[in-house]
This record gives C-alpha cells, sequence and structure tokens, in this order.
C-alpha cells in the first residue's frame, strides 16, 4: 500500500466519513471550535455570596491576581462585567449584579441583564437560596436557558462543624438538604457545594460533568480547555479532548496542499501544528505564570521539573505567536521561526506534507505535553 492509499485510510478511520470532502468539511466544523465559538457564563448571587471569587477560581485565578472580578462582602459589581479568560479570549465568564439591589430589581432582573447573551447561568449563594434566586431560576427556564445552584465557602462550614464533632459527610448532607428544601417548589434542581479555594473538594468536578452533557458539542470543547487543571480527572479530560481533535487539525492544515504558492502549504502544516501545541500547553498549565503559582501554592519547585520537557522548554521559549508572525514574515520566515518554535514540527518540514505525518507530530506532541503535566499533577499531589 502507497502513502497516499495509507493516508486516505487513516483519514477515513479517523474522520468516519466515507470521502475527502466530508471528512474536510467535518474537519473545518471541529477545528473551528478552537477559536470561533464564543461561551459565555453567567454567575450572579448576593452581594457576600463568593460569586466574583467563583469567576476567578473558574478562569484559573486567584482573587489578588491581575484581571480577577473584585471581591468584597459588599455588592462590587454594578452591572454586568465580562472577564475573558487570560489565554483563551473565546471563553468569558460575566459576573452579574445581585438579583433584588435597587439597580436591578427581580421582576425586570432577566431583561436589564440581557439574558440572552448567555448560554448557562450559575446561581451563586455562601449560606441558602432565597426567594429572589427562585424566581430568578423560573424565569431562566421560562427562557429556555439552563441554570444552576453553587452553594459556595463549603469548607468554612465543614471546618466549623467538625469543631462541635460533626462529621465531613454529616455537614454536607446538611447543607445539601437544606439547599433542596429551600428550592422546593423546583422539580430536582441542580444544586453542587463547592469552594474556590480548591476546586479538587466537595462538587465542582460534578458541576462540570453536568455542564459537558448539557452544552452543545462545540461549547463543550471550549469548556473544557478553558478550566484549570485542578485534579488527575481534570487533566484526563483535556488530554482526550485534544487527542479527539488532532485529527481534524491534521486534515484541514493539509488541505492546501494543491495551493499554486510554492511552500504555503508547509507553512500553513506547521503553522497549525504549532498553535495546536501552544493551544495544549497553555490549557495543560504549562505556562510559566500557572506553574509559579502553583509552586507558590504547594511550596515545591514544580517549573524547574517541567523545564527538562525540550518541547515546553521550546514553546516557553519563544514569545512571537503565530498570527503575529504570519502577519508581518515572508513564508520562508514562518516556516523557518515556526520549525525553530517547537521541535516536533520540524518533522513535517522534512517529511513533507501528509495527513499521515501531521496527524503523527500532532499526538507526539500532545502525548509529550500530557506527560509533562501529569508529572506537576503527582508532584502538587492534586490526584
Amino acid at each position: 500500500m502507497d502513502n497516499q492509499q495509507e493516508d486516505r485510510r487513516a483519514l477515513f478511520n479517523d474522520s468516519g466519513e466515507p470521502t475527502w470532502e466530508r471528512a474536510f468539511a467535518k474537519a473545518r466544523k471541529v477545528t473551528d471550535r478552537l477559536d470561533n465559538v464564543t461561551l459565555n457564563i453567567a454567575v450572579t448571587g448576593e452581594s457576600g455570596s463568593g460569586k466574583s471569587s467563583f469567576v476567578n477560581a473558574f478562569r484559573g485565578l486567584q482573587d489578588t491576581d491581575e484581571g480577577a472580578a473584585e471581591t468584597g462582602v459588599t455588592e462590587t459589581t454594578m452591572e454586568p462585567t465580562m472577564y475573558p479568560h487570560p489565554t483563551m479570549p473565546n471563553v468569558n465568564l460575566w459576573d452579574l449584579p445581585g438579583i433584588g439591589t435597587p439597580t436591578f430589581k427581580a421582576e425586570t432582573y432577566m431583561k436589564d441583564v440581557k439574558y440572552q447573551n448567555y448560554d448557562f447561568f450559575i446561581i451563586v449563594s455562601a449560606s441558602r437560596f432565597r426567594d429572589n434566586d427562585l424566581m430568578l431560576a423560573k424565569e431562566i427556564k421560562k427562557k429556555m436557558k439552563n441554570f444552576y445552584f453553587v452553594r459556595t465557602k463549603t469548607d468554612n462550614d465543614v471546618t466549623n462543624e467538625a469543631m462541635k464533632g460533626v462529621t465531613e459527610e454529616e455537614t454536607l448532607k446538611k447543607i445539601r438538604n437544606n439547599c433542596l428544601g429551600n428550592l422546593g417548589p423546583l422539580e430536582s434542581p441542580p444544586v453542587f457545594l463547592i469552594t474556590s479555594r480548591n476546586l479538587k473538594r466537595f462538587d465542582f468536578q460534578e458541576l462540570v460533568n453536568n455542564l459537558e452533557r448539557d452544552l452543545p458539542a462545540e461549547k463543550r470543547d471550549a469548556m473544557v480547555m478553558s478550566l484549570p487543571v485542578y485534579s488527575k480527572q481534570s487533566l484526563d479530560r483535556k488530554y482526550k479532548t485534544f487527542m479527539n481533535i488532532a485529527w481534524a487539525v491534521a486534515i484541514t492544515s493539509g488541505a492546501i496542499a494543491a495551493a499554486p504558492v510554492p511552500g504555503l502549504s508547509l507553512a500553513c502544516d506547521v503553522a497549525m501544528v504549532v498553535y495546536f501545541l501552544i493551544k495544549c500547553y497553555y490549557s495543560f498549565g504549562l505556562n510559566d505564570r500557572s506553574l509559579q503559582k502553583l509552586s507558590k501554592r504547594v511550596n515545591k519547585p514544580i517549573l524547574e521539573e517541567v523545564k527538562n520537557s525540550s518541547l515546553v522548554k521550546a514553546i516557553a521559549g519563544k514569545s512571537l505567536l503565530v498570527a503575529e508572525m504570519a502577519g508581518r514574515l515572508s513564508v520562508e520566515d514562518v516556516i523557518e521561526e515556526l520549525c525553530s518554535l517547537v521541535p516536533v514540527a520540524g518533522s513535517i518540514a522534512a517529511a513533507g506534507v501528509s495527513f499521515a505525518t501531521t496527524r503523527s507530530v500532532l499526538l507526539e506532541g500532545v502525548n509529550e505535553l500530557y506527560s509533562v503535566a501529569k508529572r506537576v499533577i503527582e508532584m502538587a499531589e492534586l490526584k
């Protein structure tokens, strides 16, 4: 079997489509999810409920980080405020004013916050859910949007009750039953107990599972990629997402092979591979900022350990992004710069353009980044 036949067979197997045209069309839809699909998440709750801390934690930020939502015991959100994800700008969290404030009355709240702009709503409380929360949930349901109740600061309750001799299990059961009791008129309301200080504890993973189930595929991928790495399970889910997209990137990048511009196909192949791996690098939390924060949090020299990876070191050592280079360099310069950016990209330049080669390089790169991220998880004891 020649290389062309092998390419065709691999392409059809990965895409699940019987023809090149259908495989390419499907691949374009998948790769469009990387940047062209926007996810807008609305977070609302009373002042002091911890909604701003939730907005920050969901984006992998601490309350004191640059770009973090302002926190406080008084209402600090006076209008819907967008907080873009620090590394994936197509994912936005919106910190909404609490319902029932003088400016945002319960009767007109949905209209005032422009409910149609959001994919779903997170309703946050640090104590019990109140009548306004229940009213809001009913209005959201009428508008055919999904909502999720999040009970924050659960760790404080567990600690306080433990001092009285109450077990964690008993405390969580009591909190959950109390929340469900307050939301009685709603049928099986989704309630999740969390702490923004440590997303691995309590129900945050269950919340993520429910969001994944309810979101359409294109939105689901955007959310999974944007979440911080807070456990081995969360990393594994990211890994699966990138591996499932790799075939589509390989098809799309090689689809310009017939272009009459010398070197264009090769440049596109290399550029898309590098861009995809950079996306993976940030999603896996391997950028310096994420690693420095984690090192400080667990008091371990994680950053130095990660830099032993040639691929991570190559990506971290360059400040130019693919998009920036493409706008001001010649095709030849782009090829040279991108091949130097990530060592595995040189494999494409050496082997020529083919779906199988590009796919192999992508999978190799994702696997190496995943291996490094797993070591980070182990060192930080986030299993």
